[in-house]
């Protein structure tokens, strides 16, 4: 068997891990809150923020790599990795302190929130195993299936980077700060 397919195969074993252990985890701890501490009620703008400046890396990765610009690419690829992990903290970081909002609107544009947010939270979890996927092909050199699973993975990760944008934008009237 070749090295290659040897630390693919020790790679998929941790990208599986990884990709369970994520959304569980979170899951278990959106329902824990600290006690006794000031709400990071600043924080949703922030992360907000952060999803908006990965969909647009994600699109100028896209132009590098289109353009030549492989290193370029790579660069962007790893920042948008380090800031879906930075957003991933400080969502964990705001429902550990704060009271989830509930979105406030009604008739038709609250059909239109909770479609985004259902998508935003199915598609969020199924990205973790596809960028990692996508970037473990990469890093081995696998350049051919990077480049066919990134078409798969690129358009679902700028659309849970654009959601989250959209889905704080609606419901940023209802936050509660303090």
């Amino acid at each position: 068997m070749s090295a290659i397919v040897e630390r693919e195969k020790q790679f998929n074993k941790l990208i599986t891990i990884v990709s369970i252990v994520i959304p569980v985890v979170v899951a278990i701890l959106f329902g824990v809150k600290i006690p006794n501490v000031k709400p990071l009620t600043f924080l949703p703008p922030i992360y907000a923020s952060i999803n908006g400046v990965t969909a647009v890396l994600l699109i100028c990765a896209v132009w590098a790599i289109k353009n030549g610009k492989q290193r370029l690419h790579e660069n962007l690829m790893k920042t948008c990795i380090a800031l879906s992990l930075l957003f991933l903290l400080m969502y964990i970081g705001y429902h550990m302190t704060s009271e989830s909002t509930s979105f406030g609107g009604v008739g038709i544009v609250k059909y239109i929130y909770l479609f985004i947010l259902i998508t935003h939270i199915i598609l969020s979890i199924a990205i973790i195993p596809m960028v990692l996927r996508t970037y473990a092909k990469a890093y081995l050199g696998l350049y051919k299936e990077h480049r066919r699973l990134a078409k798969i993975t690129f358009p679902i990760w700028l659309y849970v980077a654009i959601t989250g944008v959209v889905v704080y934008i609606m419901i940023s009237p209802y936050y509660v700060y303090s």
